[in-house]
């Protein structure tokens, strides 16, 4: 009885849930959602005449569409688009009837009718695409909006010309459909002077004139800052709402966004000539002292930037040392005051000085992939707008 007695007045933690779930996780990511707010008003000066988008597939570039999303829309934001319908369906039951959602993909062969049911635009990439859609308007009788897509050399997605005359030469056309927007996409806006963006922005203009009167859409993020001639009616950033740079090689105009911070599990010494991970990559050329932090390729943190990447304690810089492993990678902090490395503390891989771009420099890849990458297993905190 006295056992069960001392059971009961077990004391309950007086911490709220997210500061215990801080306090146990392995790693911390943070998301700004005031720097996404600054960042879509930004772009939206940026765009001078033109409407602001906000594209927020895959759940909202990794960071999650159910907190960013509505930050979106307090932020002046009335278009989003995303790449399936299942994201349409829950998006569209995040923000509730009013903003418009257009579903990149279009809706899969027999779904026409679930993406109607919720006021989800289709972008209608092909004829048949058009056809089922035209159907569906048809047996409802119902004027339906759409979007086109038209390929202007990407090879991707959308109409090439002879299809889009196919289209328009065709007895049905469009009919029962009303087209909210033209658009295409370009395969070189981070690259300002690839020639492929006049030859694009060409192919567009010609195009769309096949299309009078339709509100039209080219540039995303980085295709906003090729100036006015590229932003037409409508544009559609994505990355750099996040903080990725839409101008690689320039200073960053946009506001960083994401911190991930990882735990200090483990620290140890090793002589000269110890290897270091996994095949041993990497062998000490002098004694050094090593720190094991919580983050590895399962949460996101690429096996590709193995012996690349960095983190920084603070002001120090820390180099990645060996081969990133599933859990966990290894840091060299020999040259760094004891203190500002404890064991339990924490050092950023993503944060002041040292940004989503950086890591991806470091990884072989592009921010994008970064972002999308990160895992399920940190413990997020949104700072709010």
């Amino acid at each position: 009885m006295a056992f069960l007695a001392a059971r009961s007045v077990d004391p309950v933690p007086s911490d709220p849930p997210t500061v215990q779930a801080g306090r146990r996780a392995g790693a911390i990511l943070t998301v700004d959602l005031a720097a996404i707010a600054e960042n879509y008003r930004l772009l939206r000066r940026q765009a001078g005449r033109a409407a602001c988008a906000a594209v927020v597939k895959a759940d909202a570039y990794g960071l999650g569409a159910a907190r960013v999303a509505p930050t979106l829309a307090r932020a002046g934001c009335r278009d989003f688009f995303v790449a399936h319908l299942e994201e349409g369906l829950a998006l569209r039951a995040i923000l509730g009837r009013g903003p418009r959602i257009a579903v990149l993909h279009g809706a899969p062969p027999g779904t026409e009718g679930d993406c109607r049911a919720q006021d989800l635009v289709p972008v209608l990439n092909d004829l048949e695409q058009v056809a089922a859609w035209r159907g569906l308007a048809r047996r409802r009788d119902e004027v339906l909006p759409a979007i086109l897509q038209v390929d202007t050399g990407m090879a991707r997605f959308g109409l090439p010309r002879a299809d889009l005359d196919r289209l328009l030469a065709g007895p049905d056309g469009l009919a029962g459909l009303s087209l909210d927007l033209v658009m295409s996409h370009l395969a070189c806006a981070d690259t300002p002077d690839h020639p492929a963006n006049a030859e694009q922005h060409a192919a567009f203009a010609s195009l769309r004139s096949r299309l009078p009167g339709v509100p039209a859409s080219l540039a995303a993020s980085s295709g906003i800052f090729l100036g006015p001639a590229f932003q037409a009616d409508l544009v559609r950033p994505g990355a750099a709402l996040y903080g990725v740079n839409p101008q690689p090689g320039r200073p960053n105009p946009m506001r960083p966004v994401v911190r991930l911070q990882a735990r200090i599990l483990q620290l140890r010494e090793v002589a000269a000539g110890a290897g270091i991970g996994y095949g041993h990559t990497a062998v000490a050329r002098r004694p050094m002292r090593l720190a094991v932090v919580a983050a590895g390729y399962a949460d996101g943190y690429l096996r590709s930037a193995s012996g690349r990447g960095m983190a920084f304690a603070g002001p120090h810089p820390l180099a990645g040392v060996g081969r990133v492993s599933m859990d966990s990678l290894i840091l060299d902090v020999t040259d760094v005051p004891p203190e500002a490395v404890p064991l339990g503390g924490f050092v950023d891989l993503i944060g002041p000085g040292h940004g989503v771009d950086a890591l991806a420099e470091a990884a072989g890849t592009i921010g994008y992939e970064v972002l999308t990458s990160l895992g399920a297993r940190y413990h997020r905190v949104y700072r709010e707008a």
